[in-house]
Order: C-alpha cells, then structure tokens, then sequence
C-alpha cells in the first residue's frame, strides 16, 4: 500500500510517520509526476489559499484528477480543499466531498486547543486537535458523521474521501489513520 503525502507546507512530515507507524509505503509528493503510482493521498493542514498558490497548473490537475478517483484524506487546510463549497472568504474547492466550510471558524491561533469526544471509531473519547480548525457548516445526505466538537461534525466521510477539521497527526491516538487506511 503505498501512499502520498502532499509535502508543499504544513506537517506533512507527522502523516508521514503516523502511515508508516501503521506499516504504509509513504512518498512524500511535490510534483504531477509523484501522483503516478500512489494508491491513497493525504492532503495536510497548512493554509489552504497556500496549497492553492504553490501547485503549479499541471499538478493541480493531477490531483484534481486523484481527489475524484482514489481514497484521500484531508485534514484542516486539507478538508478546506476537498470541499463543496468554501467560505470566509470563498475559495474554489476540489468539490470531492459534499460539504462546506468556513476558514478559520474556532477562532485565531491563540484560540487553538484539544478537546476529547466521542467518535464512531470505538474505545476512549477521540483526542483532536483544533489549529485555526475550519467548521463543517453544510453537509449533504450521503456524508457519514465519524466525530463532532459539541454538535459540529469534525469527522466526516463519503465513499472515498475522509476529512477531519482538526489535526490527527498531532494526537498520539492513531484511530483516524487507521481508518483512513481501512479505506484504501
């Protein structure tokens, strides 16, 4: 199972080791080219309009092209890319999840913070970790709710695509990578 990482900005390098923690093949992916060959991609937090700015033309249509067709987890920066629909402000979206979003929706950084909850991946409450997190304010009718913050959905999913609106990787809890791997 061998799965990209895309590595312009933000930690990617924590997905990177939380994959191979659970025994992925990772390739760290900057270029159309690194697409050929992945099975799964993950797309990290960062700043969205960023990842928008760094990916050339023809990248951005390889992954484009992927985000539709094989399984893809997004998280923060990454859950804003794959959406629906963006707002605060708007933003073009890859569209692969039936979701919107809004950029920046808990609050600045200083308003950064980890909160336990329930989830529908079993055991202990589900550490997240919440950074400038975006808020699921739409979801549409085929979009499974894996975990909410109070009563937002954080973890969502639909068919091949999972988002989270905060950081799994920064969690010693490695449930939400798991799942994603069961996936693909």
């Amino acid at each position: 199972m061998k799965i990209g990482v895309l590595a312009l900005q933000g930690d990617f390098d924590a997905h990177r080791r939380r994959l191979e923690e659970l025994g992925a093949d990772v390739v760290l992916m900057r270029n159309a080219e690194d697409f050929d060959g992945i099975d799964a991609l993950v797309i990290p937090g960062g700043e969205s309009t960023a990842f928008l700015k760094l990916l050339d033309k023809r990248t951005f249509q390889k992954l484009n092209d992927f985000v539709h067709a094989k399984p893809v987890f997004g998280t923060c920066a990454g859950a804003i890319m794959l959406a629906r629909e963006v707002e605060n402000p708007q933003q073009a979206g890859l569209n692969a999840i039936d979701i919107g979003v809004r950029r920046n929706a808990y609050g600045r950084q200083i308003d950064s913070s980890i909160v336990e909850a329930p989830s529908a991946l079993g055991g202990e409450p589900l550490e997240m970790v919440f950074i400038r997190a975006p808020r699921i304010v739409d979801i549409g009718p085929k979009v499974e709710v894996l975990a909410k913050r109070g009563g937002d959905p954080v973890l969502v999913r639909q068919g091949r695509v999972m988002v989270a609106t905060f950081h799994p990787e920064l969690s010693p809890d490695k449930r939400v990578h798991a799942e994603f791997l069961k996936m693909v």
